[in-house]
């Protein structure tokens, strides 16, 4: 069992708690026990549940962090299509990463308890690229089948979606998956003044555009308690 969470854990600074899933995949020793028994089960109703991605450090969240920043990769906008790099602000460009793309120190994936999932063969023999975008997750899409089956079963093995609904933070991610009961320590561990700490020492592109509205970046896409309506 694992004492208290600290602020490096749950930034993704130091994480030696985690178990090796298979090449260039890490998960909580928890999560591992009950995604490994979804996925026997998944794989019996003929779902091929593999792991797209699972923990990433705070330092690899700053590269993909980084790379959209200076317009390396395409930002996505809510129907995940490109934006123009080139006509966004500051401020503008933040907010649009940060719909699909998290914070250093801010994501889920830094604790081992999340990953994003995927139906390795349905794609295989799909003819599309794949993208890791909400229509595969959808009607006609290679994850459908995946996705449906997540929706019945995977409440039974202890797993939730965290993104399944978009309210002005982080846009719907149906495959993201969060173990409940691993990930409720991080939950309770993470804090502003922590986050606001590890992005000043760190070398993240739009540091001070960040840092000047930490605390709304906080509340909407950390905690993703999104947007609050205006009356």
């Amino acid at each position: 069992i694992m004492s208290r969470v600290t602020n490096v854990q749950w930034l993704g600074q130091h994480n030696d708690y985690l178990v090796d899933v298979g090449p260039h995949h890490k998960l909580h020793p928890h999560t591992h026990k009950d995604f490994l028994a979804m996925q026997r089960a998944a794989h019996q109703d003929g779902v091929d549940l593999q792991l797209v991605s699972s923990y990433r450090n705070f330092d690899r969240q700053a590269a993909i962090f980084n790379r959209k920043w200076r317009g390396e990769v395409n930002i996505l906008d809510k129907n995940s299509q490109p934006l123009c790099h080139e006509t966004l602000t500051d401020n503008d460009k933040l907010h649009a990463i940060l719909l699909w793309s998290a914070l250093p120190g801010g994501s889920r994936h830094h604790w081992g308890t999340d990953f994003d999932v995927y139906d390795k063969a349905a794609v295989a023999k799909w003819d599309g690229d794949f993208n890791l975008v909400e229509s595969e997750y959808s009607e006609n899409g290679p994850c459908y089948s995946l996705a449906l089956w997540l929706e019945k079963n995977m409440a039974d093995f202890g797993f939730t979606r965290p993104f399944n609904v978009y309210s002005g933070g982080v846009a719907r991610e149906p495959w993201h998956l969060s173990h409940i009961d691993s990930a409720a320590e991080f939950e309770e561990a993470r804090n502003l003044k922590a986050l606001e700490t590890a992005i000043n020492e760190s070398d993240i592109a739009g540091k001070s555009t960040i840092l000047s509205v930490l605390p709304t970046l906080y509340e909407r896409y950390v905690l993703n308690n999104g947007v609050k309506p205006t009356n």
